[in-house]
């Protein structure tokens, strides 16, 4: 039956082979079909395949019906039954063999318990009885008087960072809400999954979602972050290449010779001033800007400020109307910044920030922008008070929780804008 089918030509019909291949992605993106989870059981695969397969069938008859009115491939369905016999097969070896493997202590997440009631006690045994979920269970910390825990509350905080702790898991029955946001806050500093046991007396928040562990174990899972999804990851991407892109063909390709041309008149040095910046998880790059100051021994140390003396007169027009900023689009295609996210400080400037606002080093979690929701929200230019810094670190934070690609385009356009309107503070 195989053979038939794969010998014949018709098989191998470009347009039939993308079609299948975007529906199948598609599809599978639609139905949840690869969001298969360490608890997750056997039943509930098999649910997912058939559901998928239901509706991958349905795409499947529908290319010929719409394209080729059935005559292009023979065999219909010995082909559609090979293909989803094949997948079968495959999800559910691949599933019985991770399972095993798991069972070898293979592939296991580190976890710890914080907090005591009925229901952590069931997650304990849970992960204790059965390894073929992949946890590998380290303790309990509690602040109740027990034999058998690690310690206190506070103290697991160090233990978690010096064990590389992937998962949490907290009782919301002993711990206050004080404690569940200090837990939240750092869980989310240090990359680490956060699970919530809930206390059959309190509501589930909007930042939640449920899983079941079993028929009766319910877990609630701090819901992640925009970036911590690839599809949003790649959506940005895709965005950043075709937008940064348009601006170096389309802007900077003539105005770069004539800006060039007019920074050396003005004053000695390069055009194009680079410097180091922090980026995507605190690692520094080179920054690339249009040169808009003199040469000084202080542009590594201090942001310019009203008046600046280092400041040329080109330098002054360049930055009122943030033209300085657009060799950054290579930084961009370079994948070291984002058209849109928190903007980049210098290293130096940075550890004073850190001290001052304890989320700061959050904004390190994605990559920084040429614009932000901070920069188009009027908070640019000289840091002159420690408000300053803490609200550009609240809204960097916001953006960062509530992304979607119509935050971006929004931002962007505000940005442009603001161009054209000019800025008190763009010095």
């Amino acid at each position: 039956m195989v053979l038939y089918f794969v010998s014949d030509p018709e098989f191998y019909n470009p347009s039939f082979i993308i079609y299948i291949i975007s529906f199948w992605v598609l599809s599978s993106f639609l139905t949840t079909y690869y969001k298969v989870l360490r608890f997750t059981k056997l039943l509930r695969l098999l649910s997912l395949t058939f559901r998928h397969f239901f509706i991958f069938i349905l795409g499947f008859f529908a290319f010929f019906g719409i394209f080729k009115e059935g005559s292009v491939i023979n065999n219909q369905f010995l082909i559609l039954l090979s293909i989803l016999i094949y997948t079968f097969c495959l999800k559910v070896v691949s599933f019985i063999l991770l399972k095993w493997y798991r069972n070898l202590g293979r592939n296991y997440r580190k976890v710890i318990v914080i907090g005591i009631d009925d229901s952590s006690k069931k997650i304990i045994e849970l992960f204790k009885q059965n390894k073929s979920l992949g946890y590998q269970y380290l303790g309990l910390f509690s602040n109740k008087s027990l034999i058998n825990k690690l310690g206190n509350i506070e103290d697991s905080f160090d233990y978690i960072l010096d064990n590389s702790i992937d998962e949490v898991y907290c009782s919301l029955k002993e711990l206050n809400s004080q404690m569940v946001n200090k837990i939240k806050a750092f869980s989310n500093s240090n990359n680490i999954n956060l699970k919530l046991i809930p206390d059959a007396g309190k509501l589930y928040s909007k930042d939640q979602s449920i899983e079941f562990y079993d028929d009766t174990l319910v877990v609630l899972n701090v819901k992640k972050l925009p970036f911590e999804f690839n599809e949003n990851y790649l959506i940005k991407r895709f965005f950043d290449i075709i937008f940064s892109s348009l601006v170096c063909f389309l802007v900077l390709m003539w105005l770069m010779p004539i800006l060039w041309i007019l920074i050396k008149i003005e004053s000695k040095g390069p055009a194009i001033f680079s410097q180091k910046r922090e980026g995507l998880d605190g690692e520094n790059f080179v920054c690339y800007k249009f040169r808009s100051m003199k040469i000084n021994k202080m542009s590594d140390k201090i942001h310019a400020s009203a008046n600046d003396h280092r400041v040329t007169k080109l330098g002054a027009f360049m930055r009122k109307t943030s033209i300085d900023e657009l060799p950054q689009f290579f930084n961009v295609l370079k994948g070291e910044m984002s058209v849109v996210g928190p903007r980049p400080h210098l290293p130096s400037l940075s550890i004073e920030y850190q001290k001052v606002v304890d989320d700061y080093l959050r904004r390190h979690i994605v990559k920084p922008g040429i614009t932000g929701l901070a920069q188009v929200s009027g908070y640019r230019g000289e840091i002159k008070k420690k408000s300053d810094i803490k609200n550009r670190v609240r809204l960097d934070i916001f953006y960062i929780e509530n992304w979607s690609y119509l935050l971006d385009v929004k931002i962007i356009l505000m940005t442009i804008f603001n161009v054209f309107k000019g800025e008190e503070n763009a010095y």
